[in-house]
């Protein structure tokens, strides 16, 4: 699979306790994504972060949250991320999600010409 030099970051933002079921959210998002063909998803966990609550997630010793922040990311072609939104869209309860327009420069052994 390639990519195109322009494709759309998804960036789906997470509590480490938010569940679908017995499984952990974040888990059940990337496993859509592998299901539905999507480039690649990637989870990554935060030390530290609040969200629209205020309350802040540590992962101080002292402090240990049970429900650090998450962010799970998705880098595709436009159609590809918006019927993933779509088929996934009722898991997201209380998350934040932002689309953005990248650039990519790579993907696997596939690299665009660097146009500065």
């Amino acid at each position: 699979m390639t990519l195109p030099k322009t494709a759309l970051l998804l960036r789906i933002y997470l509590g480490e306790a938010e569940h679908d079921g017995p499984h952990p959210l974040f888990e059940t998002l990337v496993l859509k994504a592998r299901d539905m063909g999507v480039s690649g998803a990637t989870v990554l966990r935060g030390p530290l972060g609040f969200g629209h609550s205020g309350k802040l997630h540590s992962a101080k010793i002292l402090d240990l949250s049970h429900n650090l922040p998450m962010v799970l990311e998705i880098v595709d072609v436009r159609p590809k991320v918006e019927a993933y939104l779509e088929a996934v869209r009722d898991l997201l309860v209380s998350t934040l999600v932002t689309v953005e327009t990248v650039r990519v420069l790579q993907y696997g052994q596939t690299r665009h010409e660097l146009d500065l």
